[in-house]
């Protein structure tokens, strides 16, 4: 991660792009702290809500990797290799 002074002097595409890949690292972490809540509590409510919040934020995994092949020609090509 860039430190806040050399991230001001960037391009802006490539500061979306670095904005993005944050995002991504922070859903990514959320999905992880839902699923350890999900797999601790015994309430069945509680469990579903944690559920659905943590489904949430796998769509928001999902959007921010859609606009980042959009924007980001080798990392589209990277999962593309992958299919």
């Amino acid at each position: 991660m860039p430190n806040e002074e050399l991230f001001e002097t960037l391009g802006e595409e490539l500061k979306n792009q670095i904005r993005v890949r944050r995002s991504l690292r922070e859903e990514l972490e959320a999905i992880d702290l839902y699923d350890e809540r999900i797999a601790q509590t015994k309430d069945k409510e509680l469990k579903r809500i944690l559920e659905h919040n943590r489904d949430e934020e796998k769509e928001h995994v999902a959007m921010l990797m859609e606009w980042l092949r959009k924007h980001d020609a080798e990392q589209d090509a990277a999962f593309r290799q992958h299919d």
